[in-house]
């Protein structure tokens, strides 16, 4: 079984002790680093320094070593090799990108998290579970939440 295991920041951990304890032939670690991150490190800095200072290429190198640090824990978390995929793009398309050919995609809910429902599940994170070309296994990040935090049926 060819697994990949999406690493986001703050939910990784599940999504990788979920991988650990599956047979796989092969697992691989994706990262997608957003361009919107990048804009956003680039304007808040050039408002603090000014227009001419917003120094992009240091911005990716800062996020690209923190990638790099990150797909390094994931893997000793693993507990054995797996094949790092580090990307830079929309997060959502990337991961169904890096899907192709895999047999199944791990991913954590990463919305509320306090109570059962859509909402537990932001926007990027269903972008990949309606397009992925695999089985998709999504896990709670954390201890679930009580089923008495489902929400009232609709009339």
């Amino acid at each position: 079984m060819r697994i990949v295991v999406w690493v986001t920041e703050g939910t990784w951990q599940a999504c990788v002790d979920t991988a650990r304890d599956l047979p796989a032939t092969a697992v691989t670690l994706v990262h997608v680093i957003d361009p919107d991150t990048i804009e956003a490190i680039g304007g808040a800095r050039a408002g603090l320094l000014g227009r001419g200072l917003t120094g992009d290429a240091g911005t990716l190198a800062a996020l690209t070593d923190g990638q790099t640090r990150l797909l390094d824990a994931a893997e000793d978390r693993l507990g054995r090799t797996a094949r790092r995929d580090p990307r830079h793009g929309r997060p959502e398309r990337e991961v169904v990108a890096a899907c192709a050919g895999a047999d199944l995609v791990i991913l954590a809910r990463d919305g509320d998290r306090s109570r059962l429902g859509p909402r537990s599940i932001g926007p990027h994170t269903r972008f990949v579970v309606d397009h992925a070309p695999c089985q998709v296994l999504l896990v709670w990040p954390d201890t679930p939440p009580d089923p008495a935090t489902l929400p009232p049926p609709h009339r």
